[in-house]
Parts: C-alpha cells; structure tokens; sequence
C-alpha cells in the first residue's frame, strides 16, 4: 500500500468538518476551524441581522426625513437660557403709586390726546352746538365706562343709567346723559376724510391707536419662565370686512386677536389683531408659526405652550435657534410622525407611547377607547408618566397647567366688561383695550403693593372701582351746575369740598328761625302780661288764624280780631282810600 500524503489528509479533515457543520455537529476533540468561504457568509449574515435590529430600534417618519427612536438614550440633556426677573419692570415700579398710576402707565397721556383731537374734530362737524372735550372729560368718560361694567350693566340702556330710581348715582353725578352720549357719538380714533391706504388699510380707523396702545404692553411687564400663545375673539356681529366666525367660541362672531400671556399672572403681553388675508394672497402658509414668531420676538429661555393650530416641528425648531422650548398639541396629518404613534388599534386605554430624537420627544397618550391624543415638547427628554389616576404623561401634565393662560385673561376681562352695544367696530377694540388694561394694570399694583387687600377674593372688583371713581372725581370737582336728583347733589357737594359750607348754612338758618320763634313767644308774653294788667281789654280768638292764639288787637274797620301775622300796616293816605 502507498503512504498517504499530508495534503490528502488536510482535504478529508476539511470535507469532514463541512459535514460536520451541515448536521449541526462539531468534533468532540475541538479541532480549531480553518478560515474559508463559509466565515465570509455568516459575517454578511450579522450585519443583515444589526441591520434590522437597527431598523426595528428606529422609527421613520412618514416623510421619511426623521428617525425617530422608541427610548430616550439618544436624546440630549435640556438646559433652558436664564430669562430677566419676572414681574414688573423698574421702570413700571417707580411710576406705580395707586391703582389710578398703574392705569395711566398703559393709557397714557399721549393716547388721551390722540382721541381727544379726533373726537373734537368730528364733534364740531356732526354734533350740534359741540364743545370740545378736554382731558379731565375724556378720563371721566372712560372712568364711566369702567363703572358701568363694574355693576354687570353692559347691555343697559344709558337712560337708565342716569335714572333717578333704577341709575347710579355716580353717572349723573359726573356728567348729564345728553353729554355722555354726545361723546360716544363723536369718539373717533382718526380722520376719516384724510385717511389713506384704501382697501389694505383695514385697521385705518384705530391703527395708530391701536399700534400705540399695544407697544406699550411689553415695556411694564417680565413674563416668566412659561408663556401661552393662544386666540382672542372680540365679540362683534356688526359690517367688518374682517369679521370672524369661530363656532367654539360662546360668541361664535367677533373680531380675532393673536395673544401671548404669562402663564402664572395672565399678564397680555402682546396682542395682534387678525385682518385677514390680503387681496394678493390667494391662500396663507404656516400661518401659526408666522403667528408665534412674530409673538415671541425678543424673548429667549421661555416654554411656549400651544394648541394644535400653532404646533408643527418647523416651529419646534425655530423656536430652539432662538433658545425657546415649545410643548403643544399636534395634528395627526403632520408627515413627521411616525406611524407607530398613529396605530392604536389594539392598544390598551390609558396607555402611552413614546418617540424621542435629539432634541424632541414626542407622545401618544390614548385616553379613552379610538381617541389618540399627540403631544409635541422640545422640553421634555424622558418618559415620565404618572402612577396613580389616569396615567397621563408628563408632557401632558404640564401643558394642562399652561394652555389657559388666554382663557383666563378672557373670562377675567368678561366677569366685569365695559362693552356697550355698537355698531362701529373701533369702539368694540377700544372696549377690549379698556378692559385688558384695566386687567393689567391690577397685575402690576398687585405686584407692587403686595398687601394690598390681601386676602380677599373680589379684589378685582376693588381695584376697578378705585380706578373709576379716580377718574371722574376730577370732573365732579369742577362742575359748575349742579344735578337734579338730590343724591347726586350731594356727592358733587362732597367731591367739591363744598358739603360742610352747605351744613353751616342750614345751621345759620335754623338758629335764625329758632331766634324769631324765641321772640314771637316773647311778645306773645308781653301782650299777655299786658292784658292781665290791663282787666278791660278782653282777650279774643283771631279770626284769620286756624291755631288757637289769643289776641286782644282789633281791626280798625271791622273790629274783628287780628293777629300780628295777618294784621297790616296802611300810610294815611291808603287809609283814606
């Protein structure tokens, strides 16, 4: 036989491992595997494999631009910018004395005198026989306003108002109800026969006021930390080309208005009033992140809170180059989500699904059976939900606590309202800008003065009065006709200084009559003793007076008995007569 080479044995040993890895089976002496074809194939076969752990770990978007990851490990800490001191500016504190200061800081001289002009300028042109309105008139006029909408008389007639039984005193005190209407006939906010810009120029009637008024708001106030953006409807059913209807608002009609709000204080920050669209555009693009940015300019290291109209991940993010956090509700039509967020076919009520990137995390909270609730937050980064209850997230938690920031503002302006009812629009704003300023300037006193009435809860309707009553006082102290109804009378006397006079008078009188009296009963005594003296001359009754008097003069003619009250005196000659 012929000695086998080691090239031959080297080829059985290789055929017999290969036969041994097809049944399954290894060698029992653990012979070492020799590199080949076979190692090339299983490492393609592990990539393959950590390929789809990796697809199975990520979660794509249905626009296919975002990875989205089921855990936070990969997401990036927060660390929100530091933001200035909130509450009211130094400049506001070193102005604010009284509730009145707080108010003139956001009505200013300077939008006193803007209506004044125009008022005078369209009361010399409609109203007859119209004297101008100075600056003490035009504050008692709004401090009218605010009054009236302190005692829920918003849908009241005027007439009623200065009515001597069912009225205020307060109203006729202050002016007469022909010059209160003469005035709110003739308020104007611009020059109608001089205003440009035609059709664009929706805003013409009150946009200078309007600008003014509203710039004005950020310079008093700090917003903290968590701020809302949200939408304000004005009640309004009158001609306006850019009137609104909202049907789950209460008013369903009104004028729209943009407002940003302190979460914790309700503060109006800013507010934009929505004109529509204009004629050149024939449809508008992300209109609600046009909305926010604009809100939010100048502002860094807040939390922006909003609904699902604002919310959108091009706002997530140019919002976090501005150093601002959003947390907001989301549609379910956005491309960015992920599919998994949407399936909650057999998911189980109250249950909650996580997406995160680097900088977002998104949620998917199912609260009751086929409704899915989306959540969008640039703050969050991990994902806390709650033990007990309901099991919401955190991400949903918080933005509970901070989406009625407007909704606040809305019922607080609404409890005490000075809107009357109108047909021109501009008066509706100017209505709205009372009232939020009355709101705001509570919030800078307050924070002023913060024992101010403390621990009560209508400290609003406190403040509201104060305000008014230091807005007409001036006017009732310088009215020179007095009001009818004796009440009203009164008080005129007594914001004048004038009431103590008025009681030293009626004193003088009553001493004189007490002194005439006092001699009346003198003389009578007299003419008494006179008579007793005198037993001759009997005493009889006055035929003229109706009270028992006793007299003893008779009339010269007649010489019936008279009395000193009806007995006259004649010359001679009148006597010959």
């Amino acid at each position: 036989m012929k000695p086998t080479s080691n090239s031959d044995e080297d080829v059985a040993a290789v055929l017999q491992s290969s036969e041994s890895e097809k049944d399954g089976t290894s060698d029992e002496e653990g012979e070492e595997y020799l590199p080949g074809n076979e190692e090339s194939c299983s490492s393609s076969e592990e990539e393959e494999e950590e390929a789809k752990m990796e697809l199975d770990s990520q979660w794509r978007s249905k626009n296919g631009e975002i990875l989205w990851c089921p855990t936070h490990e990969e997401t990036l800490p927060f660390f929100p910018s530091s933001i200035l001191t909130p509450g009211p500016t130094h400049y506001a504190i070193a102005r604010i004395s009284s509730p009145v200061s707080a108010f003139d800081l956001l009505f200013a001289e300077d939008l006193m005198q803007l209506i004044r002009h125009f008022t005078n300028l369209q009361g010399k042109r409609s109203v007859k026989d119209w004297k101008d309105v100075g600056e003490e008139e035009l504050r008692a006029y709004m401090g009218l306003l605010l009054l009236a909408g302190l005692y829920r008389s918003q849908h009241e007639a005027t007439n009623t108002l200065w009515d001597g039984m069912t009225g205020r005193v307060l109203f006729p005190a202050t002016m007469s109800s022909k010059r209160f209407q003469q005035i709110n006939r003739a308020l104007r906010f611009d020059d109608r026969l001089s205003r440009s810009g035609g059709r664009e120029n929706k805003l013409g009637p009150i946009k200078d006021l309007w600008s003014k008024w509203s710039s004005r708001l950020p310079k008093f106030f700090n917003p903290g930390r968590e701020i809302c953006v949200d939408e304000q409807l004005v009640p309004f059913k009158g001609r306006c080309s850019f009137k609104q209807y909202m049907p789950l608002k209460p008013a369903k009609y009104g004028l729209k208005i943009w407002a940003l709000c302190d979460v914790e204080t309700a503060y109006a920050w800013r507010l934009q009033l929505y004109t529509g669209r204009s004629e050149s555009e024939k449809r508008e693009v992300s209109q609600g992140m046009q909305v926010v940015l604009e809100l939010t300019d100048g502002l860094k290291g807040h939390t922006v809170t909003t609904d699902n109209f604002f919310t959108s991940f091009p706002l997530a993010e140019e919002l976090r180059k501005r150093k601002m956090a959003l947390v907001g509700t989301l549609r379910i039509n956005k491309p960015e989500l992920p599919p998994q967020l949407l399936n909650i076919r057999h998911r189980e009520v109250m249950s909650s699904v996580f997406a995160f990137s680097r900088n977002t995390a998104l949620v998917s909270y199912m609260p009751k059976k086929s409704r899915n609730v989306l959540l969008l937050s640039t703050k969050h980064r991990e994902p806390q939900v709650e033990n007990s209850g309901k099991k919401k997230p955190q991400i949903i938690l918080d933005y509970n606590k901070c989406k009625g920031a407007v909704d606040h503002l809305d019922q607080v302006c609404g409890t005490y309202s000075c809107r009357r009812m109108t047909r021109r629009w501009p008066m509706c704003l100017l209505y709205h800008m009372l009232d939020v300023s009355c709101y705001n300037a509570l919030v800078l006193f307050t924070a002023v003065d913060t024992k101010w009435n403390g621990g009560k809860r209508y400290i609003r309707r406190l403040f509201i009065d104060q305000v008014g009553r230091a807005l007409i006082t001036p006017t009732m102290m310088n009215r020179s006709r007095l009001p009818r109804t004796p009440f009203a009378i009164s008080l005129v006397l007594q914001a004048q200084g004038k009431e103590q006079q008025q009681q030293q008078q009626q004193k003088k009188k009553k001493k004189k009559q007490e002194k005439e009296e006092e001699q009346e009963e003198e003389e009578e005594e007299q003419q008494e003793e006179e008579e007793m003296e005198s037993p001759s001359k009997k005493r009889k009754q006055c035929a003229s007076c109706k009270q028992r008097r006793r007299i003893s003069t008779n009339c010269s003619k007649c010489g019936s008995p008279v009395c000193k009250i009806h007995l006259k005196t004649l010359c001679g000659s009148c006597y010959k007569k």
